[in-house]
């Protein structure tokens, strides 16, 4: 997936250094502590869970927990008098990067929706989940999304590194956040389209930064 990334996808080759600057601030970001925060609506909200679900768990390699882990559960288990436990949870959990995706808190959205003012949701959910040296990647087919933009300007001002994955012009998000990627369509399910195999490669290439040592 890693190595032919750009001969499969060649339409994507002058987003190049858009994604390759993505995946290295991303890297820095998670390398400091940071986590990583998603938001988008509707066929986006969904590609955050997908994102999210690539970079909880294994994606391409196992990530087997690393054996001073294993050694912590195993003690936990015993300290609980739980000791099959241990054995299980050392040969069955799996490591994974800080993320947290916004889009499935469904009692804290509606209630803000509902009270406050529904375009402002993810805003307030970056405004205190977000801290100084996390990231928060927006994902809007238009670049125009009222609540994403919003989210944007909260990040902003929380210290929150920006970065916007979007279609062809980029929209206003593209002129608001640190890193733009735009895929080169115009229409929204071939935006979609594109934003899997871009985010697909991203998580392949932080799996490789951060997985590649089998656990050991």
């Amino acid at each position: 997936m890693i190595h032919d990334f750009y001969d499969r996808n060649n339409e994507l080759i002058p987003q190049k250094e858009s994604i390759e600057q993505v995946i290295e601030a991303l890297i820095a970001v998670f390398k400091a502590g940071g986590k990583l925060l998603l938001c988008g609506n509707g066929g986006s909200a969904a590609d955050c869970e997908h994102i999210a679900g690539e970079l909880l768990k294994g994606f391409l390699k196992r990530r087997a927990v690393t054996e001073t882990d294993k050694k912590l559960l195993e003690k936990a288990a015993c300290e609980l008098q739980m000791p099959d436990s241990g054995n299980r949870l050392g040969n069955n959990l799996q490591r994974g990067l800080p993320v947290i995706s916004l889009v499935n808190m469904i009692s804290v959205s509606s209630a803000f929706a509902n009270d406050v003012d529904p375009n402002l949701t993810f805003a307030q959910l970056v405004y205190v989940l977000g801290n100084p040296g996390d990231a928060v990647l927006l994902i809007s087919t238009s670049g125009n999304s009222e609540s994403i933009l919003q989210a944007a300007v909260t990040a902003k001002a929380k210290n929150v590194l920006t970065i916007g994955l979007t279609g062809r012009t980029g929209g206003m998000l593209a002129e608001i956040t640190d890193h733009s990627i735009h895929t080169p369509s115009d229409e929204t399910y071939r935006i979609q389209e594109y934003h899997l195999p871009v985010y697909h490669y991203i998580c392949a290439k932080l799996e490789q930064e951060f997985f590649d040592d089998d656990g050991k």
